[in-house]
């Protein structure tokens, strides 16, 4: 918790997967579809972490749609293991996205902010994937900057550059909300955002899906429905 002022802020950004979907519970119920019939089995954590590691060295090269990280990384974790992911495997895991679950508090707590404030979405996804994801929301954001418009990922400091361009409002008047400190925190707070983490793994061990990484947000909240009451009382 914190003293953060929020009446400060007119825009609310939002890292959406690992913030608002629940990406963990999406990844490992893709790669265990693969590895699970081949009698390998490791832990869940396990898993997030060699996926986490794979992921970050693709966004990090040549720019791929995202469905072809997601594929490309399920072929490398199988192999890992000793597997090979079928084609057939390859193209389910990377069209996945759709099917993962919002958190059971996303939904109101942005109905609730939304009242408030105006929202975006800077997300390392396609268009067409988070569009089905914002179905699940069930809001309207008024920004979506993705990484297919922004021809690369985050943690790039160019998607917040851009984020920031479309908001169209001064620094101080953002507020970046997410889950990921590697992502989005460390690139958000170089640029001069404040930002609020959204410890959705808090009392965890592990980084699980994403990298490990240290940053300072000025707030930290387990869940949205407890920064929702913050922000938007």
């Amino acid at each position: 918790m914190t003293d953060l002022d929020y009446r400060v802020f007119e825009a609310l950004t939002f890292d959406c997967y690992g913030t608002l979907i629940d990406w963990e519970t999406g990844i490992v119920a893709g790669l265990r579809a693969t590895l699970g019939p081949h009698g390998v089995r490791p832990p869940d954590d396990e898993l997030l972490e060699r996926y986490a590691a794979v992921e970050a060295d693709l966004e990090a090269g040549p720019y791929l749609r995202y469905r072809d990280v997601l594929g490309r990384g399920l072929r490398a974790v199988a192999a890992g293991y000793g597997v090979e992911a079928s084609r057939d495997e390859v193209d389910a895991f990377g069209g996945s996205v759709g099917d993962w679950p919002a958190f059971p508090d996303s939904s109101a707590a942005l109905g609730r902010l939304q009242r408030r404030f105006r929202l975006g979405v800077l997300t390392n996804c396609d268009d067409d994937l988070f569009a089905a994801s914002a179905r699940r929301l069930g809001v309207d954001f008024d920004w979506v900057v993705t990484a297919q418009q922004a021809g690369g990922y985050k943690p790039r400091i160019a998607n917040f550059e851009l984020l920031v361009e479309r908001v169209g409002l001064p620094h101080e008047r953002i507020l970046h909300v997410a889950q990921s400190l590697f992502h989005d925190h460390v690139p958000a707070t170089s640029l001069g955002l404040s930002s609020v983490w959204i410890d959705r793994r808090h009392g965890r061990p592990g980084s699980g899906a994403t990298p490990p990484a240290e940053a300072s947000p000025k707030a930290t909240f387990p869940d949205m429905a407890a920064f929702a009451s913050a922000a938007a009382p």
